[in-house]
């Protein structure tokens, strides 16, 4: 099940959620490091991790499912928001150089037709960056966070899945192995102990980030599917649903890992 608009937005707006975004996103800028003119694209809830390359990438956007709803981002600027369905996003084909997709997979009701559109739209050799809850780890077992819900893996489980759509992993990592609980201490030495827990005991991670590439052979039998796309309308206000409006002002905070 994908988490409420409101619930991911007002998770990372407290201090928690501060947290959490700055370890993944130093994560996230470790591999892909500079992104100049590139073409890139959030899915899912991307949005905390997409300011900082807004001054580098050539296009950026976020995509967000129809059943979670959306925000308008960035919060100054021109809109870069939309919807769409998982089996159809909204985009041609082979147009994105990278993918960066959170708080997604695990709430999808259909995992592979998912990968299979986000397989469509990459470039040929595009890059794509997964974050899911680890089913190892402690946040997915508590619902406080948005990462206690939907479908968690195991690494072994996201490779097949991610095979199985045409990709390749080329490298995987952790993050969050602090306690999920919102709390001065926790904050205080969070990035301690996320140094600490890489080296110890990564296995343990609260989320597994994965970036993989795309493959170009595809399996006997298959072929292409024409479709028409609907056309790409930006948001005029942060939706819960198709009626219910959002304060933009409240946009989440934008990581700036450079500074």
């Amino acid at each position: 099940m994908q988490p409420d608009i409101l619930e991911l937005r007002d998770f990372y707006d407290r201090p928690l959620g501060s947290l959490a975004r700055r370890v993944i996103a130093q994560r996230i800028r470790a591999r892909w490091s500079r992104l100049p003119g590139a073409t890139l694209i959030g899915v899912g809830y991307a949005v905390p991790f997409l300011g900082s390359f807004r001054s580098e990438a050539g296009r950026i956007g976020a995509l967000m499912p129809a059943t979670q709803g959306a925000i308008m981002w960035p919060s100054n600027g021109g809109v870069c928001t939309a919807l769409y369905e998982e089996d159809m996003l909204p985009l041609p084909d082979a147009s994105v150089d990278n993918l960066l997709v959170v708080h997604c997979l695990e709430g999808s009701g259909n995992v592979r037709k998912l990968l299979r559109e986000l397989w469509r739209v990459l470039k040929p050799e595009g890059r794509l960056i997964i974050v899911v809850p680890n089913r190892r780890g402690v946040w997915a077992r508590m619902d406080t966070t948005p990462f206690g819900h939907g479908q968690p893996y195991s690494p072994r489980q996201l490779e097949r899945v991610l095979k199985e759509a045409l990709f390749s992993p080329v490298d995987w990592s952790g993050a969050l192995f602090v306690a999920p609980v919102d709390r001065a201490f926790v904050r205080r030495t969070g990035l301690a102990i996320e140094r600490v827990g890489a080296r110890i005991w990564p296995l343990f991670a609260g989320v597994i980030i994965v970036e993989a590439r795309k493959e170009l052979s595809s399996p006997v039998g298959t072929g292409a599917i024409a479709r028409r796309l609907p056309q790409l309308v930006p948001l005029r206000g942060a939706t819960r649903s198709r009626t219910e409006l959002l304060d933009h002002k409240r946009a989440p905070p934008e990581d700036d890992l450079r500074s």
